[in-house]
Order: structure tokens, then sequence, then C-alpha cells
């Protein structure tokens, strides 16, 4: 196994592609004077089903995880191989979660320059952040951390029992999950159900030149990282336990 080719670049690639088209489909429907403006919340929900389709895809390399949560999911189930070749090990988790932060920061500058001149517009400075990370509607620390944890478990769940059904839908199976994942329990926090989908683009807004971006809500940024990993690990250890 190259460690390069195998796992990083496809990672990275498809992290990055589940980052443009996600964060893609917010910044078209909540910053200034876009053709999507105001396109609700289900179009977030699909356009974010879509990306993950797409991404998956990209990256069937290294097994399509473009999830750090998925990452320790498959491992807390016990599974010998990440992917054909590529052994669960501490170092290849960590490699994992290297490529699809970098990915995710790198899909996030993208969606910044596809919307440059949008980002440019007076607009709340929340609203900007929203393209690139989560927030929730009601801050409670405790309970916003709840539900990041239930959602990501929801997720992490349902992907790992897809290997015991007869039916293989591929991509598409995800895809819709986390349409109905966001469509149901989506409305808190914004699920962020991954801590690469919202860590990575959180220190992208921290560094970009983005016109009256305010701060990157750093005070919330351990709840979509700390709850998906623990939802995760839930996850793996239930489908291991009734597998």
């Amino acid at each position: 196994m190259d460690v390069w080719s195998d796992l990083m670049v496809p990672e990275i690639l498809g992290t990055g592609i589940l980052t443009l088209l996600g964060g893609g489909v917010v910044a078209n429907n909540i910053l200034p004077k876009n053709k999507g403006f105001g396109g609700g919340w289900l179009m977030i929900n699909f356009g974010w089903g879509i990306a993950v389709f797409a991404g998956v895809y990209v990256s069937f390399k290294s097994g399509a995880y473009i999830n750090p949560a998925v990452v320790l999911g498959t491992w807390a189930s016990g599974a010998d191989e990440f992917a054909p070749g590529i052994p669960v090990t501490a170092a290849n988790g960590f490699y994992y979660v290297v490529a699809e932060m970098a990915g995710a920061a790198i899909g996030a500058l993208l969606v910044f320059l596809a919307y440059k001149k949008h980002y440019d517009e007076d607009a709340d400075p929340a609203t900007k952040l929203g393209t690139f990370s989560t927030g929730p509607e009601l801050r409670s620390y405790g309970w916003n951390l709840v539900t990041e944890v239930i959602a990501t478990f929801v997720l992490v769940f349902v992907i790992l029992s897809f290997g015991n059904s007869p039916v293989d839908l591929g991509p598409l199976a995800v895809a819709l999950l986390v349409v109905g994942i966001g469509a149901s329990i989506g409305g808190p926090t914004g699920y962020a159900i991954n801590p690469a989908r919202d860590l990575g683009p959180r220190i992208a807004h921290a560094l970009l030149p983005i016109r009256g971006k305010g701060t990157s809500d750093w005070a919330y940024s351990w709840v979509p990282v700390i709850g998906p990993f623990a939802g995760g690990a839930l996850g793996g250890l239930l489908a291991a336990a009734v597998a």
C-alpha cells in the first residue's frame, strides 16, 4: 500500500468535493444576491446529500470515508481493514484524519473563490461563517453536543449496517441517509456529523481575507468535533454488537 496515492490523495479529493458542493449549496442559499437565495432547508439537505454522493465516488480507492467519525466508527466496530489493502492501524487512522481535514479546508477555499463577490456584499458575519461551518439555532453546548452525538451515531451505525444488506446501492444509500439526517434531526445544530467538514472550513474562515467576516466562533468549535467522534464510536460499537 502506498499511503499517499492509495489513502491520502483519494480522501483529500473526496472530502474536498464534499465540502465544495456542500458549502456551495449553503452559500447559494444564504449569501446575498444569489440565484438560489432563500431556497430553504431542504435545498441544503439535498445539496449536502449530493455532495456526499460525489465525494464517495471520488474517494472510492481509500474506502470513501471522507469523515473522521466514520473512520473511528469503523475502528470501533472491530474491522480489520479500512479498505482492501489498508489495515486498521493508528497510523492509518491518523493519515485519514489529516487528509480529510486538508480536503475540507481546500473545499472551503474553493467555495470562497466561487462566491467571492457575494462575500464582498454586506451580510451578517454569522451568515458568512455559516457557509463554512455549523452553528446552533439555540446555543446550549450540552444539548448541542447531544444532538451531534445522536445524528452522527445514526450516520455511522446505518452506514456500517449497509454492509450487512444484500442490496448494494453504493453511494446513493449514504447520500439519502445524509438527506434524511438533515431533514429530521439537523435543525438544532446544522448537523456537522463530520469533524473535518466543520473544523477544516472553520480554520479556512479564520485565515481567509473575507470582508466583514467577524469571528470564527471558536467557543462552539469543539461541539461539532467531539460530538461526531463520540457518536461515530458509539455507532461502531453497536454495529459490532449486533453484527
